[in-house]
């Protein structure tokens, strides 16, 4: 089974990730929207225009099902995408919505940017919600060790409160969880591994992983090759 699974940057890559680990079988095309990151702090219309643009070109590469690997995009846009498509499409929000509920987590707290916070998506699931606009850039600038960073999260965590648990409400955010870590004894639940316990795909094939970025750099390489452990072809491609 070819699976499609796009984001804005490098952070959809830790569902990829999940995925590839638990259904190493398979295909993956990914696309991350490095050109216009951050999504978080876009309009809707923009948005939709470029899930829309991405979803046509991982249906051309032949994409049989399709991942969300975006908390924005999830939040914002799912039911609609989901409309528009004669495909199967799963997001992030999903999953992570039924964890919560199936295992009658209480007090949970979110991370999240901004549109997703906006969105009400986790409203009656969570009791506080952070909008977190400094993470991304800090993600996809190579600043996740940084004193920067460090400050962020505490700043972060001082203004969530205490909780139980934490979401990490967007993909890029795992790539933190050690920072995270670092600063509180909350439980901190991954989008991406609530995904891939979710979602339904077949695992009876060869593993190819194929990414494309809508702007590549040096730094993003990096990144890449400290996320991804297997083997892959990656690409430049602006839609």
């Amino acid at each position: 089974m070819k699976v499609g699974v796009f984001d804005s940057g490098i952070g959809g890559l830790t569902v990829l990730n999940r995925l590839i680990n638990d259904y190493p079988n398979n295909e993956y095309i990914y696309f991350g929207d490095t050109f216009n990151l951050p999504y978080g702090t876009k309009s809707l219309d923009d948005l939709r225009n470029y899930a829309d643009k991405i979803i046509e070109f991982l249906i051309s590469e032949g994409a049989e099902i399709i991942v969300i690997a975006c908390g924005t995009i999830s939040s914002n846009l799912y039911e609609e995408l989901r409309e528009k498509f004669d495909i199967p499409i799963i997001d992030v929000l999903t999953p992570t919505v039924r964890y919560i509920k199936e295992n009658n987590l209480d007090n949970v707290g979110i991370f999240a940017t901004p549109m997703t916070i906006k969105s009400g998506a986790f409203d009656g699931v969570v009791g506080s919600s952070i909008s977190c606009p400094l993470f991304v850039p800090l993600i996809e600038s190579g600043k996740i060790n940084s004193k920067e960073c460090s400050d962020a999260v505490i700043s972060y965590l001082n203004e969530l409160g205490d909780c139980e648990y934490i979401i990490l409400g967007c993909t890029h955010y795992p790539l933190l969880m050690d920072v995270i870590s670092k600063y509180t004894n909350s439980k901190l639940i991954d989008m991406g591994q609530c995904v891939s316990k979710y979602i339904n795909i077949k695992n009876n094939g060869k593993l190819n992983v194929v990414l494309h970025f809508s702007l590549l750099s040096d730094e993003l390489l990096e990144n890449v090759s400290n996320i991804i452990d297997v083997s892959y072809e990656i690409n430049e491609k602006r839609l």
